[in-house]
């Protein structure tokens, strides 16, 4: 149970070193949840990050201090095929499932992508993602296994692209890996660096976001790949079109109709991935490792992702959305997948999701620059998709909502709602306070917001936050620390905070 730090690295180096696995506990999730995994998998030990100590589970084994172990002296050491870590993903049925990765698969992941980016020096990686996320496995250990370095981002900035940013910049970062949601949120820190070589994935990566990044880095790789094939499975240095690219070193890919035929190329399918970065399975879950990993004619084992892809005529693999991704509307089948990619062809558009709500379809998109015209955007998808397949509403927002590993979270994609009237009205401000609340009025785009109302009760959350403070230092020139929001979540206290800054600035 720890946050990123040099402890929680040297921590996981040493339970590998020992042969045995680990099974990171992220301390922002919920007590039930961490309860829950605690006791499905049933860990011998349990290791507690300092700080934490006071908020750890209950747990009847023996709990150990990450800095105040002693040497237990020599260790076995691990086998190819020993566990290395079992990591908990969403359950369809609401149960989480603990994935258990081998060390052998861990190990070809890491030289997989070694020979992939082919750097000619030792990188200097930034670790910037949740330990119970598995990619953060490539950042901590793959800089440690070809002579470079690791920056380990502290918590206190994990929402703050602004300071990771800095960060990076500060120690030479050469290699940066994040989620699309996560990159978007480094770009509006003002992220900018020439040499650094980026890395993207976790969900799909849209097409102007991955222009963007490519505009302020050196070179872009989109990858992909499920919890239960070991991190990641494919890779496509972006240069045009994204896509995800082609198998890493040692996987296969196969891409197969409902009855796990090959379909030909340009066909829809599911796509099926094998080889040395397979899981051993699922903890505990006999018949869901049986249903989800499957062997082929010949006996291949693969998994089963649950993802529609085609494969292009060059050879690469294009990604369509989710298998399950298929909804029904009065009568007809929708693939979301193919509504969203119509929504994000639209040069308005930035992040798109597409879900049903009661009878209607409803599309849930980010603007790129300035409001969506809902008639315009409508007009267009009508153009190239039936009647049945064009939103009925549009709901513009802020950012998508996002599970804890930066996945979009589609169960939590609001209800389409006339906007609230205001409950009150606001007062009357003046100074940096009018400005600071009309950029969080802007933000938000709700009026009636008054200087004392909580902005997390309004839905403020880490994506708003950096774009309040990105244009509250860019009107008042007022450079903000992200805790502010924590300390002072309303208009009156971040305008207090600004005054604070200027008056010091200008003494």
């Amino acid at each position: 149970l720890a946050g990123r730090s040099a402890d929680a690295l040297v921590a996981q180096l040493a339970v590998l070193r020992a042969g045995a696995a680990y099974l990171p506990l992220d301390p922002g999730h919920p007590p039930e949840r961490l309860a829950f995994v605690l006791d499905d998998a049933a860990p011998r030990a349990l290791l507690v990050a300092a700080p934490l100590r006071g908020t750890a589970p209950s747990f009847d084994g023996p709990v150990l201090v990450l800095d105040g172990a002693g040497d237990s002296g020599a260790v076995p050491g691990p086998r190819p095929e020993d566990r290395a870590y079992v990591l908990y993903t969403s359950g369809s049925t609401g149960r989480p499932k603990g994935v258990e990765v081998g060390h052998a698969a861990l190990v070809n992941l890491l030289l997989a992508v070694r020979d992939e980016l082919a750097d000619a020096e030792p990188p200097v990686w930034l670790a910037l993602t949740s330990l119970a996320f598995d990619i953060s496995a490539l950042e901590l250990y793959l800089p440690l296994v070809t002579g470079g370095r690791v920056v380990v981002v502290p918590e206190a900035l994990a929402l703050d692209g602004r300071a990771q940013a800095a960060l990076a910049a500060e120690h030479g970062v050469t290699h940066v890996q994040a989620t699309p949601s996560g990159w978007q949120v480094l770009l509006d820190g003002g992220f900018d660096d020439p040499a650094v070589t980026a890395l993207a994935g976790g969900e799909a990566l849209p097409q102007p976001l991955a222009d963007a990044i490519r505009a302020r880095t050196k070179r872009l790789f989109n990858m992909y790949g499920p919890t239960e094939t070991t991190i990641w499975s494919t890779c496509a240095e972006v240069t045009g079109p994204v896509t995800i690219g082609r198998p890493l070193a040692n996987t296969t890919v196969h891409v197969l109709d409902g009855a796990l035929r090959p379909v030909p190329t340009g066909t829809p399918g599911e796509l099926c991935i094998g080889g040395a970065g397979l899981a051993r399975g699922y903890l505990g879950r006999p018949e869901l490792t049986a249903e989800r990993f499957v062997a082929l004619p010949g006996d291949e084992r693969v998994y089963r992702t649950g993802d529609l892809v085609r494969y292009r005529p060059d050879g690469e693999l294009e990604f369509l959305g989710r298998a399950d991704g298929q909804v029904k509307l009065r009568g007809h089948r929708i693939e979301l997948g193919e509504v969203e990619a119509g929504l994000l062809a639209h040069p308005a558009v930035a992040r798109a999701a597409a879900a049903v709500r009661a009878d209607r379809l409803v599309a849930y998109v980010v603007p790129a620059d300035g409001p969506v015209d809902a008639a315009a955007l409508r007009d267009h998808l009508a153009r190239f998709l039936p009647p049945v397949m064009v939103p009925a509403t549009v709901v513009a927002l802020d950012a998508l909502p996002l599970t804890p590993n930066g996945k979009l979270d589609r169960r939590a994609l609001p209800a389409p709602a006339d906007p609230p009237a205001p409950a009150r009205d606001a007062a009357v401000l003046t100074g940096p306070a009018a400005r600071v609340q009309e950029i969080v009025r802007g933000v938000l785009k709700r009026d009636g917001i008054g200087p004392d109302d909580d902005l997390f009760d309004l839905g403020v959350h880490s994506l708003t936050i950096t774009q309040i403070l990105v244009r509250v230092r860019s009107a008042l020139k007022a450079d903000l620390p992200l805790h502010v929001f924590y300390d002072s979540p309303t208009i009156a206290g971040i305008a207090a905070e600004v005054e604070r800054v200027l008056a010091r600035e200008a003494s």
